[in-house]
């Protein structure tokens, strides 16, 4: 017990109190994001559509995402991340009130673009507030401590939402997420310092070395079209398992909330200790791997389990545990690589990684499921993970195999 005690007071220690403020303006974020959880439940119970029609709409999101993503990270190289991060929280939270008087396909399906389009300009400026806010021997503890605050947000959301949904209506999630959304970007504007802009830095540092181009790291290309695949993989836990476990495993909201939560709840207790533990080895691409290993493995427990709910609470143990293992390290290494004048352009390219993710994964994972059932949509995802975790392999003997040139 004290040997656990120490490695959590070492987790939690000398970190910057900017990376505090966020990771609090991100805790009152996420305890109100139910939108991407419950819209394709609200599209098919509230609204009537199929499962398919929802996963068309929900696909919208990952556009928004993208393209957002892309935007904030040009933005990021030119103006203050504090702006950029200030102006999207409150957007979003206008745009998704929208919702309240939308019913229509196409209008969800814009009023979803808009909405990730204003939230997801949002990564890139905190990405680079992070490593603004960091140094290489803190970065990956202060990802951690960010995502632990977004992963215990997430298991106060989901729950709550499920029984707001099941109770008061799913209208009512729309309100919510907006609010926290207002209550997170004044959080930021009241507590976090606005640095001077850099307006000139793009101009004068980037344009004159095209070399450290994001769009020229071929190597850092191919880590984020992986990253992107596992990103379909994962998000099956947001896209398609609402579905399955409704559906099919006849569970109520209020239950599928609890089993979401349970998600972020071992988000919050594991990570940040074992993180603690893990960095100190500097095994970036094996831990990815072993996060990336966990995915068919929980595929697997859903596939034999036919609805039992011990096999959806193992299922979350072992998709919290690739997220565990996975994500950090991923974030880590996409903002450690790139020179500064460069941070936005990198931290895009990461955040579009998983844009993609999210315009797959529901057309991806639904469209498998309403044309040929969630057995087969499973043995797609185990043999697909499976994949990306050998390629993640095969990227990480080649930059062994690269070091050792260099170095010789």
């Amino acid at each position: 017990m004290k040997f656990i005690l120490s490695l959590y007071k070492e987790a939690f220690s000398n970190l910057q109190r900017n990376i505090w403020i966020l990771a609090i303006s991100m805790f009152i974020n996420r305890s109100g994001s139910m939108v991407l959880l419950f819209t394709s439940l609200y599209i098919t119970n509230e609204l009537h559509f199929t499962i398919i029609d929802a996963g068309f709409v929900m696909s919208f999101y990952g556009i928004g995402s993208v393209l957002g993503s892309y935007t904030g990270g040009w933005l990021t190289d030119r103006r203050n991340h504090f702006d950029i991060m200030v102006y999207s929280l409150s957007a979003s939270g206008f745009i998704l009130l929208l919702l309240l008087a939308t019913t229509s396909l196409a209008g969800i399906a814009s009023v979803i673009f808009f909405y990730a389009f204003s939230a997801d300009l949002f990564r890139p400026a905190n990405s680079s507030a992070i490593a603004d806010y960091t140094t290489t021997t803190d970065r990956t503890r202060s990802v951690s401590l960010v995502r632990l605050a977004v992963n215990l947000g997430f298991s106060v959301g989901p729950a709550i939402g499920g029984f707001i949904a099941l109770y008061l209506g799913y209208k009512w999630l729309f309100v919510i997420d907006a609010c926290t959304s207002f209550a997170a970007a004044i959080m930021l504007y009241m507590y976090l310092p606005r640095k001077k802009s850099e307006l000139n830095r793009h101009k004068n540092e980037v344009l004159s070395n095209r070399s450290t181009s994001a769009y020229r790291d071929y190597r850092y290309l191919l880590f984020i079209l992986l990253v992107a695949m596992y990103g379909i993989c994962f998000f099956q836990l947001f896209a398609s398992m609402p579905q399955y476990f409704n559906q099919v495993c006849h569970y109520s909201e209020d239950t599928i909330g609890l089993l979401l939560a349970l998600n972020g709840l071992l988000v919050v207790i594991i990570e940040m200790p074992l993180i603690t533990v893990l960095e100190k080895k500097k095994k970036t691409f094996l831990y990815i791997i072993i996060g990336v290993i966990c995915l068919p493995f929980s595929f697997s427990i859903l596939r034999l389990g036919e609805g039992m709910m011990a096999m959806a609470v193992i299922y979350t143990l072992f998709i919290t545990m690739s997220e565990i293992f996975a994500m950090p390290f991923m974030f880590n290494y996409a903002i450690s690589r790139p020179q500064k004048e460069r941070q936005g352009q990198y931290s895009a390219l990461y955040s579009i990684s998983y844009g993609l993710a999210n315009i797959a994964a529901p057309s991806l994972g639904l469209g498998i499921a309403g044309k040929y059932g969630f057995d087969t949509m499973f043995i797609f995802f185990i043999v697909l993970s499976i994949l990306v975790a050998l390629a993640f392999s095969a990227l990480s003997k080649n930059k062994e195999r690269t070091k050792l040139i260099s170095e010789s």
